[in-house]
């Protein structure tokens, strides 16, 4: 595959594949990493590409492969005691947070309980403000589909907000 072709593959699917990421991570700093260590790896394993998905998906699924292999690497890390010095809110912070993001927290309590497919939709759409087409492309359905998946978990959450 020529330079331009990886160019262009770049930048069709960059936004795609840091949003996903984004969605994994939580983290602006690391989706940003490992969407370029994503391309490189697509760059470095291209011949190895059969076309039997979109080009989204198959570049999903590196970053998904890069985002676990972080985390492992994470799980084995000593963290210094000054880090988690500096990392400690006070309570007035905790607090203030805690109120600011209440929704957030009973919307994600609630998301918790779902099956993994309806879970990864719901974050893919509300954290990634990805399009039902993008999430289709993702996880390799169609767009139909993403909609109705959404629609039915949004559902869900309304019906868990009443109990």
């Amino acid at each position: 595959m020529e330079k331009q072709d990886m160019e262009i593959i770049y930048h069709n699917n960059l936004r795609t594949v840091y949003k996903y990421l984004f969605c994994l991570t939580h983290n602006a700093e690391i989706s940003e990493e490992l969407t370029q260590e994503t391309f490189y790896q697509a760059t470095k394993g291209i011949k190895n590409f059969r076309g039997d998905c979109k080009i989204s998906v198959w570049l999903c699924q590196i970053a998904k492969r890069l985002w676990y292999k972080e985390l492992g690497k994470k799980k084995n890390t000593i963290v210094p005691l000054e880090t988690i010095d500096n990392e400690i809110k006070s309570q007035d912070d905790i607090e203030r947070d805690y109120l600011i993001n209440i929704e957030k927290v009973e919307i994600f309590k609630l998301l918790h309980n779902f099956d993994v497919i309806t879970r990864e939709v719901m974050y893919l759409r509300l954290m990634g403000e990805l399009s039902f087409a993008e999430i289709g492309d993702i996880m390799g359905r169609k767009e139909t589909w993403a909609r109705v998946t959404f629609y039915r978990g949004k559902q869900e959450l309304v019906k868990g907000r009443e109990k």
